[in-house]
């Protein structure tokens, strides 16, 4: 499988030597489940934005410090991009800022969270069972970094798993538009060194809660599964009745 990696941010540069930067931290995550695929990298924060749709078998899209109500002229053509992948029928998984971008493309709406931050651990509960959701397990628990969520849905959108402080953590829509508030590719290692260095941004009480919670196990191999197995599942244009 050839995924595109809608790259919409950078590691900052004071972790990048520890921890790589995005396309390494996907490549490596990615590779312990199916050592076979292939990425391709689009630096979408850089104005780069695809012009085929179909120049790859399904695409992904990163986290970014940027946020979707922000402005920029570069996520506005990505907006673009994704609706027209939602039109082509292309397979698309969101996560984080992408999870957000994929709503608002679509009708839903994204704005800072009143409960604040979300850093470290975020436990969830998965509410309905997709059967591309194998292997089967009833939470999902994964790194975040977080201000902003999705906070109106788009229409005909699914929430498969949330939690009080994230209700929409986890979105179908249709059967080829994944979402995930969560980070898979982030390591424990680098949610505490992440933390560290928004500590002023995010508060010392926010970021001591946030590093407890992160010795909880994490499910990012699970994850992984789960999309591939929504992205295989979405290129052979098969349905699933949840």
């Amino acid at each position: 499988m050839r995924i595109g990696l809608l790259q919409c941010d950078d590691v900052a540069p004071e972790l990048r030597g520890t921890h790589g930067n995005y396309p390494e931290m996907f490549e490596r995550l990615f590779h312990r489940v199916d050592p076979g695929l292939e990425f391709r990298v689009w630096r979408c924060l850089d104005g780069e934005i695809p012009d085929d749709v179909d120049a790859v078998d399904a695409w992904l899209t990163t986290g970014s410090k940027f946020g979707v109500n922000d402005g920029l002229a570069w996520v506005d053509a990505l907006e673009a991009f994704v609706r027209r992948l939602w039109v082509a029928g292309k397979p698309l998984v969101g996560i984080c800022f992408g999870h957000q971008l994929m709503a608002r493309a679509l009708g839903g709406e994204v704005a800072k969270s009143a409960r604040g931050w979300g850093v470290g651990l975020s436990f969830n509960r998965v509410l309905e069972q997709a059967d591309w959701m194998t292997p089967w397990q009833a939470g999902l628990d994964l790194v975040v970094s977080h201000q902003d969520q999705v906070e109106r849905l788009p229409p005909g959108a699914r929430v498969l798993a949330g939690s009080d402080f994230c209700p929409f953590y986890l979105m179908q829509m249709g059967e080829h538009f994944l979402g995930v508030q969560g980070h898979p590719e982030f390591s424990k290692a680098y949610s505490r060194d992440l933390m560290g260095l928004r500590r002023d941004l995010v508060g010392d009480n926010r970021v001591r809660e946030g590093k407890a919670s992160l010795s909880a196990p994490v499910d990012d191999t699970l994850m992984v599964r789960w999309i591939l197995n929504f992205m295989k599942r979405a290129m052979e244009g098969g349905g699933d009745d949840g």
